[in-house]
């Protein structure tokens, strides 16, 4: 890590952007991925850096839907395995649902990569994707999945998506789970539920949230009665405050 005191105004950014210039370094986050990385430090900012109500009232639908899932999976790709890899393990074990991997750029042999990343940070399984499961409705490499695990997915939990798949996802009938810092992102207006914030402090929640779920009429309640586009304008409307100083 580079040398950032504690005392910066700055420094829990600054420490995200060093796990991220590691992943590029370990061959798990593509290049690619510091671009898409500062395009979403820039929203952070926006939104104060820090969990707002709004991104509080998405993580509570998403816990209920994921833990009405009847197959959840969640799928990683290089830049929230580089960010977040024992959150995802602990989300993973809350719910019972498999880990997959899957991006777009597969430079270098990237998803094995990922895979042994997680399996070094504790996971006991990786689903890799597979010539033998395609999605539809998408053309890039992120149409192969693993036949038990995206594609018969009724939930997927994809944090920093890209949004092509989570549109491909949604209009074949699964629900779609993103954490995304734009909420104006064809992600987040295509997702089920769309949490606007850093996934570093959406995932503890998500997970505390999902162990604090008791009945089911409770988690119904939340699920079917969430609006994700009432979400996205309050996310909006506390950027543009933000913005006008």
């Amino acid at each position: 890590m580079s040398d950032v005191p504690k005392s910066h105004p700055r420094y829990l950014s600054l420490t995200l952007r060093d796990r991220i210039v590691e992943g590029v370094e370990n061959g798990i986050t593509s290049i690619h991925g510091l671009i898409a990385h500062g395009r979403g430090e820039a929203f952070d900012y926006l939104i104060g850096e820090k969990t707002q109500p709004f991104a509080t009232d998405a993580i509570c639908a998403a816990a209920a839907m994921l833990k009405l899932s009847n197959h959840p999976v969640i799928s990683v790709n290089g830049n929230v395995a580089a960010l977040a890899p024992k959150e995802l393990i602990e989300l993973g074990n809350i719910l019972k649902a498999p880990l997959e991997v899957n991006i777009f750029h597969t430079e270098s042999g990237r998803e094995e990569k990922i895979r042994q990343h997680l399996l070094n940070n504790g996971a006991n399984e990786v689903l890799m994707p597979s010539p033998e499961a395609q999605l539809s409705f998408i053309d890039s490499n992120r149409k192969y999945v693993h036949p038990e695990g995206i594609f018969i997915a009724d939930v997927v939990f994809v944090p920093l998506e890209d949004g092509d798949r989570c549109e491909a996802l949604r209009k074949m009938g699964k629900d779609v789970v993103t954490v995304d810092l734009n909420p104006m992102s064809r992600t987040a207006l295509q997702a089920s539920i769309t949490i606007v914030d850093n996934v570093v402090r959406a995932l503890p929640l998500l997970c505390e949230a999902i162990q604090k779920q008791s009945s089911d009429s409770d988690l119904q309640h939340k699920s079917t009665h969430y609006r994700n586009e009432d979400i996205l304008q309050q996310a909006l409307q506390h950027i543009s405050r933000s913005s006008d100083g």
